[in-house]
C-alpha cells in the first residue's frame, strides 16, 4: 500500500538455519522518529534566534508564548500544555521573573498556586519576537501550497487525537 513502510524482508537462509528473522527498521520511514527529528531541527533553529536576539532559551519562549494568550496561566498549566517537566518551567519562570517579563503572584482562589502575568516590559518584548517568530514559520512552510499546509495541520490533529485514544 502506498505511503505506508516497506515490511522488512527475511534474510537469505535465515529460516532455512532455524534462524528467527532479524528484526530491521528504516528509521527514516519510522514517523516517530521523523516527527522527532524534524521537531528538534525547528526547535534548536527557532533557538538559536531567541538566544542570539533575545537571551531566552526554548522553555522561556514557551513560558511566554503561552502567556501571550492565556489571561490565567500557573507553572503547573505550562507543564500541560507544553509536556515540559515541572523543574524546566520551574527555572523558566524564574529567570522571567529576575528579568522582569513575568510576574508570579499567589492566587486567591489556592494560595498553594502562583500565577503568572506578562509585565508591561514582556508584552514589548514580545511585540517584536511575536512576528519574528511568524515570519520564520511562514518561511518555513512557504514550500507548502496552502492546501498542503491545512492537511498537515489537520493530519496532526488526527494524530494528536488517536493517541488520546489509544494513550
Amino acid at each position: 500500500m502506498e505511503g505506508r513502510p516497506k515490511m522488512p524482508q527475511e534474510p537469505a537462509g535465515a529460516a532455512e538455519a532455524g534462524l528467527p528473522p532479524k528484526p530491521e527498521m528504516d528509521l527514516n520511514q519510522f514517523l516517530p522518529y521523523r516527527l522527532n527529528r524534524l521537531a528538534d531541527r525547528i526547535s534548536d533553529e527557532l533557538a538559536r534566534m531567541y538566544a542570539e536576539r533575545y537571551d531566552l532559551n526554548v522553555a522561556q519562549w514557551r513560558v511566554l508564548a503561552w502567556l501571550s494568550h492565556c489571561d490565567d496561566l500557573t507553572a503547573k498549566k505550562v507543564c500541560a500544555y507544553t509536556n515540559m517537566d515541572k523543574a524546566r518551567v520551574s527555572r523558566a519562570v524564574q529567570a522571567l521573573v529576575d528579568r522582569g517579563l513575568v510576574t508570579r503572584m499567589p492566587s486567591a482562589r489556592d494560595q498553594r498556586v502562583h500565577d503568572l502575568h506578562l509585565t508591561e516590559a514582556g508584552a514589548r518584548l514580545l511585540s517584536r519576537l511575536i512576528p519574528e517568530a511568524q515570519d520564520w514559520e511562514a518561511e518555513l512552510v512557504a514550500t507548502l501550497s496552502a492546501g498542503e499546509y491545512r492537511d498537515l495541520l489537520n493530519a496532526m490533529g488526527k494524530l494528536e487525537r488517536q493517541l488520546e485514544r489509544i494513550g
